[in-house]
């Protein structure tokens, strides 16, 4: 019988914002490889209803209401996580916000509001994952995964978004400081940024101008869907990925590569 290099059994994976969206997504890709898998999502029923779909899979699988924009409750549910499972093997940065306003017209409250979410908890997700992970290290158990989830905003220009580019810019700079900073402890942090990939956060009908527009501007004919980042996300998970870190990948259809 092939080996199946990708299993993660015995792995516990953490995804914030998993309970809908891409994250859910992950999370079950995650738990198909067989990982044991804690959703993080606001919303409680949201969050029952993601676990009970994650649980045919085999794995356990915990939920926890989280508000990643309070420090504190990241940091209480990143203990709780540790108290239930024994560990945390990988962490998806994932959770956010989404909003549009044209630059000029922006007001600080819709800037720091969006940041609050999508970057300031993000910064606090990773550094309790940083931390959870080198103090396994210290102890003789080296090793994990951080992935953040980006945009191609990273890279161009969307009218309308210059707060949710700024925090997934920053993002995707804080992760080479993460990788360089955490790499002694074969800790990898790594940036996917995903397509156009319609969810509840940005819902558009396959037939939508912006539907169109982005099929006309991609090579694989096809818009994307939260399961094609499980591959990888488990990649990314798994002790293949044991030497890839500090990389930026974009999951777009190939997208990013046509220049016209």
């Amino acid at each position: 019988m092939p080996e199946n290099l990708f299993d993660l059994r015995g792995k516990v994976a953490l995804v914030t914002g998993g309970s809908t969206g891409l994250g859910f997504g992950m999370a079950e890709g995650l738990a198909r490889a067989g990982a044991d898998v804690i959703i993080w999502g606001r919303r409680e029923e949201r969050n029952r209803e993601a676990t009970s779909a994650l649980q045919k899979h085999g794995g356990r699988v915990s939920s926890r209401a989280v508000d990643v924009s309070n420090e504190q409750a990241v940091v209480d549910g990143f203990n709780a996580a540790v108290a239930e499972f024994g560990r945390v093997d990988c962490v998806v940065v994932n959770a956010g916000t989404a909003s549009m306003a044209p630059f000029v017209d922006m007001d600080g409250e819709t800037w720091h509001g969006l940041l609050n979410t999508n970057l300031h908890g993000a910064f606090f997700t990773c550094r309790e994952a940083g931390r959870h992970m080198k103090a396994r290290a210290e102890q003789g158990d080296a090793g994990g995964s951080i992935i953040i989830n980006c945009s191609l905003s990273v890279f161009t220009g969307v009218p309308g978004i210059s707060h949710y580019a700024a925090a997934k810019g920053g993002l995707n700079s804080m992760s080479k400081t993460m990788a360089v900073e955490l790499g002694a402890h074969d800790i990898r942090v790594n940036v996917i940024c995903p397509g156009l990939i319609p969810t509840d956060l940005g819902e558009v009908a396959d037939q939508s101008p912006l539907v169109q527009m982005t099929l006309a501007r991609t090579p694989i004919k096809k818009v994307g869907r939260p399961e094609d980042l499980q591959g990888i996300v488990v990649y990314l998970a798994s002790d293949l990925s044991r030497y890839h870190s500090g990389d930026t990948i974009t999951l777009d259809g190939g997208m990013m590569a046509q220049c016209f």
